[in-house]
């Protein structure tokens, strides 16, 4: 089913469709709503008509130059090379181009800005934007260059390039990178397209590549989020937790809504345990130090802060992912470049302003990147009390299966995971407080909001597997003590995450396995969301 745009009613899941393929390997295709379609041709045909004339007043970028040059005009004889000039001089970006999801994200995501009808570009250049994107033209778009005002300029410049069929421009077409002209003429495209006043304002102007790595990676976040609830309670029972700490009464008495949600998801999961529980603590487990037969062990009381504080750290990151998913989806359905067009009486007003600026998608990413440091931080803490015996109450040394000294059993992977924690805590330093003027002080203020998509990406795409590595240890141990604790079930929840892990990862008891393949395997049941699934096929639907 195709994604309709009309500017002000599109979605991040639907994004989404249409940046990745489906199960069936195709993308959603993305289609123009025909009353935006009649909009925007009906507000081009009277900037045609009454605008586009040499006695016309200035308009910045209809019929002046930009920048610092906003007080020159440029005639109507000049106005296609005008055009072609813009894309070229903006076309400054540098670096590794970015992934086939974030070209397509910032393709739709410009389209359907066009599509609020306030940036006046001739209505074929939208669906031109759309027939590239649904036939698979995918520009070649360096990562780096712009700095989230006015807008995404270089990145979205080569964007321009490519759609538009100039000769130095490059896209990727069915797997294969090339000539952007050669791209569009194998996916039955004219490789020329003429552009008409403003277009090529419209199309490099608004902070879109910064958006579509700000959509992507909240979108990520957002189906991750519940997964890490599912490791926590994993821990919990693989640790024999103390479950007193999610009462609702606790939580009652801090109203925050978040760390209460968490709370209640842990309970649900653990629902019906005996794991969790203090005649399940007298059971040794093979590691446990200073316990004999028929010695009970000590009053558990309450545990480390990374289990009993679990709430209140997941929790916040969930309000911080609430905060910025409304500042992405108000971006998503915004118009973002300049001068805007509105409708004045029986024509229309030209009015400059500053919606390029990239700060509302810049602290948004921030708190995004903090947000999710933090809640891969508190995942491997835990992680790291299941290698160990002495923090974990029995467990293993090192989650070992097979023969002690032949293998080494999960160190190395906690080892792993704890470089992507410090990986993130360097990538969670702010971004958008930071501003270098430019073009001779006319920016004098920028947003820096296309570095903090970037790092928000990366950090979630290490958050995700640092969850997943939470979710495999703590499976691993609970498979290494199944025989040991076989009298003390596991909570429902958490029985349906260990069968769904198992079905895809079978335990190497034999402590024969390529560590790896596996935590590939574990993240894919994360972001794929089958792990959630399952777990809801059982219990409910989480919060």
């Amino acid at each position: 089913m195709a994604v309709t745009i009309d500017g002000r009613t599109l979605k991040g899941k639907q994004v989404v469709r249409v940046a990745r393929p489906g199960a069936s390997g195709r993308y959603e295709k993305a289609s123009l709503a025909p009353a935006a379609r009649a909009a925007i041709a009906a507000t081009r045909a009277h900037i045609d008509a009454n605008f586009m004339n040499d006695e016309a007043p200035f308009m910045y970028s209809f019929n002046t130059g930009v920048g610092l040059f906003k007080d020159q005009r440029v005639l109507m004889s000049e106005l296609t090379e005008y055009q072609r000039k813009s894309v070229y001089a903006h076309a400054t970006g540098i670096g590794e181009p970015f992934a086939e999801d974030v070209t397509r994200a910032t393709m739709l995501l410009r389209a359907n800005a066009f599509a609020s009808n306030y940036s006046g570009p001739q209505v074929e250049l939208v669906e031109r934007l759309l027939a590239c994107l649904n036939a698979g033209v995918h520009p070649v778009i360096p990562q780096k260059g712009s700095v989230g005002a006015s807008g995404d300029l270089a990145p979205l410049a080569h964007m321009a390039a490519a759609v538009c069929g100039f000769g130095e421009a490059e896209a990727v077409y069915k797997g294969k990178r090339m000539p952007a002209r050669e791209a569009l003429a194998k996916a039955g495209l004219a490789p020329d397209f003429p552009l008409g006043a403003k277009d090529a304002s419209a199309l490099i102007n608004g902070s879109t590549v910064s958006l579509a790595l700000g959509v992507l990676a909240t979108e990520d976040a957002r189906r991750l989020i519940k997964a890490a609830d599912i490791g926590l309670a994993l821990s919990l029972e693989a640790m024999r937790g103390e479950l007193a700490a999610f009462d609702p009464r606790v939580h009652a008495a801090r109203p925050h809504p978040g760390q209460a949600l968490v709370a209640r998801n842990v309970l649900k999961l653990t629902q019906g345990s005996k794991r969790c529980s203090a005649s399940a603590r007298e059971t040794i487990y093979p590691d446990e130090i200073g316990r004999t037969p028929g010695k009970p062990p000590a009053p558990r009381v309450q545990d480390v802060y990374s289990l009993r504080c679990a709430p209140q750290v997941h929790g916040p990151a969930r309000e911080a992912l609430d905060y910025v998913s409304r500042i992405i989806a108000t971006e998503t359905n915004s118009a973002t470049d300049n001068p805007l067009i509105f409708p004045d009486g029986g024509g229309y007003e030209v009015i400059s302003g500053g919606h390029f600026h990239g700060q509302y998608v810049a602290q948004a990413m921030d708190l995004l990147a903090i947000s999710m440091t933090d809640l891969g931080s508190i995942c491997e803490r835990r992680l790291a009390r299941l290698i160990d015996p002495t923090l974990s109450y029995g467990l293993p040394r090192n989650l070992l299966a097979g023969k002690r000294g032949l293998n080494t059993g999960f160190a190395t992977v906690q080892c792993s995971l704890s470089a992507l924690v410090m990986e993130n805590r360097t990538l969670s330093s702010p971004g958008s407080v930071d501003s270098i003027p430019g073009k001779s002080n006319a920016e004098d203020h920028v947003s820096n909001s296309t570095w903090c998509g970037r790092k928000a990406r990366a950090v979630v795409e290490n958050v995700e597997m640092i969850i997943a590595g939470e979710i495999l240890m703590a499976c691993q141990a609970l498979s290494l003590i199944a025989e040991t604790a076989k009298s003390h079930p596991l909570g429902k929840g958490t029985q349906a995450a260990l069968d769904a892990v198992r079905q895809t990862i079978p335990p190497a008891l034999d402590g024969d396995r390529w560590y790896a393949a596996e935590m590939n395997q574990a993240t894919a049941l994360v972001r794929s969301g089958a792990i959630v699934e399952a777990v809801e096929a059982a219990v409910g639907a989480l919060e």
